[in-house]
């Protein structure tokens, strides 16, 4: 029996544990909206999400290099039920103070901002485009990382004075080439990957990795191409079903405590991602019963 891994901190989905010289990130089933945890977890989510990262990190050349170590709890640790299928095991990294956001078509925060000033946060766009349009090509719309609340659009100035000019080069041009090659590869699968935000971060020795989770539906915008038509908003394999259900709830003011959720969006929650999931990876990972 080995020593049992430490809880470091609690996040709003992923529990981090320090487990010998190894970070552990363990995808739980909670979920959040609008930066508050819902009361209702989604079952099986956590496993789901694994299983999409793992096989991102795994089959994308351009994913590497990574801090990723492995997927399977080490022989000896105790309560190994806690861990499995939700453990990404990771060489310990510093995070970047940056997050790297690529956009390939025109959704969400971008849209919204287009249609008033004829950008996609701050960066202009040609004035032909429409809701949901494929863009001239993907820009990088890099982001603050908040601690707490929603994280801030950065200019390409301010993120480059954040990280240095070498830094900021290098993850603007891996998380380009991560885009590309990901949406060919999602869209073989019959699915459209509008969006999606990358990490990075440095090993001891100053070497830049690509960490935290990798192209999952909390990260991604993915759409199932053959429901997908410009000029209005697709349905989304992703946690947008949650969302729409708490917006249409004109009492609640998205702070907690969170309404709680009814069976019918739970469910329809679950088998959204699960459908990203064997869209992606060509099966689905068995789930514990309810």
């Amino acid at each position: 029996m080995t020593d049992a891994p430490t809880l470091l901190r609690a996040g709003k989905v992923r529990d981090i544990y320090r487990w010998q010289e190894e970070t552990w990130l363990v995808a739980t089933d909670r979920i959040s909206a609008f930066d508050v945890i819902l009361p209702q977890p989604i079952p099986g989510k956590g496993t789901l999400l694994t299983s999409i990262s793992r096989h991102w990190f795994e089959t994308l050349p351009e994913a590497r290099p990574h801090h990723v170590l492995g997927f399977d709890v080490p022989a000896g640790v105790p309560s190994p039920e806690i861990y499995a299928g939700r453990l990404t095991r990771c060489r310990t990294a510093q995070p970047l103070t940056v997050e790297c956001v690529v956009r390939g078509y025109l959704a969400g925060s971008a849209w919204d901002e287009y249609k008033k000033k004829g950008s996609a946060w701050g960066r202009p766009l040609p004035k032909y485009l429409i809701e949901a349009g494929l863009l001239p090509e993907p820009i990088f719309t890099p982001t603050t990382k908040a601690e707490q609340g929603h994280d801030l659009p950065l200019t390409d100035e301010a993120a480059e004075q954040q990280l240095g000019s070498s830094t900021f080069r290098q993850v603007r041009e891996r998380s380009l080439s991560l885009y590309n090659a990901a949406r060919n590869r999602a869209e073989k699968a019959g699915i459209i990957l509008a969006d999606t935000k990358f990490e990075f971060g440095t090993d001891k020795k100053g070497n830049l990795l690509l960490i935290d989770e990798l192209l999952t539906p909390d990260s991604s915008r993915f759409w199932p191409s053959d429901l997908w038509q410009p000029g209005q908003t697709p349905p989304s394999f992703d946690k947008q079903f949650v969302r729409d259900y708490l917006t249409s709830l004109k009492e609640w003011n998205h702070q907690p405590p969170a309404p709680s959720l009814p069976a019918s969006v739970i469910q329809g929650t679950l088998d959204r991602y699960r459908e990203a999931c064997r869209r992606i990876t060509g099966s689905e990972p068995t789930l514990p019963k309810p």
